[in-house]
């Protein structure tokens, strides 16, 4: 049997082999530093034999690949501890798989509801298992058999898992006296990892459907070294105080009513403000790269939307209504508007490419159990465009497309990361089309340089994706701009285009958004910046403050003055003490605060305090006023006098 290692070189066995023993032979310092192993690109176990001819990759415990590994075994560890804590006989075990950033595992436990605090005496149950450096072993039995001993265990909801396992036999894994249905990999024993944390509980529903009984979710997260560890339990630290579901209410930018409107934001006068702002931004840029902006219905008839495909493949997310015995759909996305608006006319290849954009409000039906703030909601507004094009202009107008989203997320100081997401499992089509749309996507990214990485059936059911996922300042990544290409609608809804000889032929369609949805973008935003928002952004530039109330008509003639200015400026002459006033809008994350008093009313200068506390002296008004006006004007957050 011949093993090729990743320098070329190839190792010769006779019978089976592990990788551990691999890994010995090539090194004992590499041997004590495995996690596992990729055979043939497949995760494999350290101790797991193999007897083919394969090519192979010790996975060491720092390699990106060992997170898998080694988080998947630091969920069985907790399961083992909840198990040892409230009885085996009272805990039925759901799912454990691992997420990003971490991990979780579901429990039906009789007569016990984990609280927050009872996540230390879980952890000190870990801490025990780790301690222990319990061999973990991967055995197979039979699927009957494996029915058979989930059953003796009392653990139902293994026993649904099994019955749709088509496989013939079933992967388990031992640690001690707990056994777990798994197709792994996990580490060799419980002692390979230590620097973990368990971090929240919440309900969850068996399979993620409300019919079904709720399961107790425990999420926690390891690293293989405690720096690491330690640096991300400080961006959750950081991410607890940025996190937009506090700061929206507490600026008064939305709210949600869950009561009658859940998962659908209401916006207040600021966060319209700045909702207006990245929407002018947004206009502008368009205007730039020849986008015309249209309107389309939010209801329309359910023919549309079987014509679409929507009806077939999205149908459980999407909201009806019916009059007149006439079923309507609210609208989840706008592009079979866009093409209708490109039926309405005889389009010429010389027409080609057509670039139609809209702010266009959609519908989405999600679970209760997933709503979170302004990041995932059932109603957003998307900054959606479609292009009509010739294949012979697909690489051309991504290109285009990329080079949008750079100008666009370089505003806000944002880098980001591709990736190409290929034919899923339900899609629409055949496979020589879905090849050739991503050979087109995969020839665009290479064109501009994108770095991408290639996300295997992610893609939408129409059509093959890039999706750009932006970094903001604590580290963390967000999903935002899409670019989806489809050679599924032209063909269904049968439009064409005329060639230059005079042959009908179909057009390819290009579906992106590049804030994604608005809301979304918003709340993205709220973090990344803390609410301390640029004062381009900000719905409050600057706050006057008169120190008392002979001051509040001159403090009225400087607010007259910076509002003709067109600057977004307040009059705060409440009647309460300056430093509880100048608290109050430092609170609200004002850019500027003028202060006027007897020296700034005799000078005609005035005084200035930053919300970061820095205090000016001696500003000429006409000075602030062109410096704040020159600060909007170029998008920038500083400003230095």
């Amino acid at each position: 049997m011949e093993i090729k290692l990743p320098d070329g070189s190839v190792r010769r066995y006779e019978g089976s082999v592990t990788p551990g023993q691999i890994a010995k032979d090539i090194s004992e310092g590499l041997w004590r530093n495995s996690a596992g192993a990729l055979v043939n690109g497949q995760l494999w176990d350290l101790e797991r034999p193999i007897d083919y001819d394969c090519e192979l990759k010790i996975v060491k415990l720092d390699d990106p690949e060992a997170v898998e590994i080694y988080r998947h075994t630091m969920s069985h560890i907790m399961a083992q501890a909840v198990m040892r804590i409230y009885g085996e006989e009272n805990v039925k075990l759901g799912i454990g798989p691992t997420i990003e950033n971490g991990f979780y595992y579901d429990f039906d436990i009789a007569n016990a509801k984990i609280a927050e605090e009872d996540l230390e005496k879980i952890e000190e149950e870990m801490k025990k298992i780790i301690k222990e450096d319990l061999k973990i072993e991967r055995f197979e039995l039979p699927k009957d058999e494996a029915i058979e001993l989930m059953k003796k265990k009392n653990q139902p909801y293994k026993v649904e898992l099994i019955e749709e396992i088509p496989d013939e036999k079933v992967s388990f894994y031992r640690q001690g006296e707990f056994v777990d249905l798994c197709r792994g990999p996990h580490l060799p024993s419980t002692g390979k990892v230590k620097h973990f944390k368990l971090l929240s509980v919440s309900g969850a529903y068996w399979r993620g459907n409300e019919k079904n009984p709720m399961l107790q979710r425990i999420y926690g997260t390891a690293f293989s070294k405690k720096d690491e560890l330690e640096s991300y339990l400080k961006m959750l630290e950081e991410a607890k105080k940025r996190d937009h579901r506090k700061l929206g209410p507490q600026l008064e930018l939305f709210f949600i009513n869950t009561d009658v409107a859940a998962g659908m934001p209401i916006f207040l006068p600021y966060g319209m403000t700045i909702l207006k702002e990245l929407m002018e931004l947004s206009r502008k840029l368009h205007k730039k790269y020849g986008y015309k902006e249209v309107g389309t219905p939010l209801i329309m008839h359910e023919k549309l939307w079987r014509q679409s495909g929507h009806w077939d493949h999205y149908k459980n997310n999407m909201y009806f209504t019916e009059k007149e015995e006439v079923t309507y759909a609210v609208k989840p996305m706008n592009c079979p508007g866009h093409i209708l608006i490109y039926k309405n006319r005889p389009i010429s290849y010389k027409d080609l490419p057509i670039r139609l954009f809209e702010f266009g409000r959609v519908h989405r039906y999600e679970r209760g159990g997933v709503l979170h703030g302004l990041l995932r909601v059932r109603t957003f507004t998307q900054d959606d465009a479609h292009i009509f094009c010739r294949e012979d202009q697909i690489v051309e107008e991504v290109t285009n497309v990329v080079r949008f989203i750079n100008e666009l997320y370089s505003v806000f100081g944002f880098t980001y990361r591709a990736t190409l997401s290929t034919m899923p499992e339900d899609h629409m089509g055949d496979e020589a089309t879905w090849e050739k749309a991503t050979v087109a996507l995969r020839n665009a990214l290479e064109e501009t340089g994108v770095p991408f990485v290639v996300a295997e059936g992610e893609g939408a059911f129409y059509g093959p994706k890039i999706d750009f996922h932006v970094r903001d300042v604590i580290g963390r990544e967000w999903q935002c701009a899409t670019i989806q290409l489809d050679f599924q609608m032209p063909e269904r809804f049968n439009i064409t285009y005329k060639d230059a000889d005079g042959m009908e032929k179909r057009p390819v369609m290009i579906h992106r958004a590049l804030y994604g949805s608005i809301e979304r973008f918003f709340g993205i935003l709220i973090e990344h910046f803390a609410g301390a928002f640029p004062t381009w952004l900000a719905p409050v530039q600057v706050v006057v403050l008169p120190v008392s109330e002979k001051y509040v008509e001159y403090a009225r003639n400087l607010y007259q003055e910076l509002d003709k200015n067109g600057i977004r400026v307040e009059l705060d002459d409440r009647n309460e003490t300056l430093g509880y006033r100048i608290r109050e809008n430092q609170l609200k994350k004002v850019p500027y605060m003028i202060i006027v008093g007897e020296k700034e009313k005799e000078t005609g200068k005035i005084s200035l305090r930053t919300r970061e506390g820095k205090d000016l002296h001696d500003i000429e008004l006409k000075d602030f006023v062109e410096r704040v006006k020159h600060e909007i004007f170029v998008k920038s957050s500083t400003l230095s006098f």
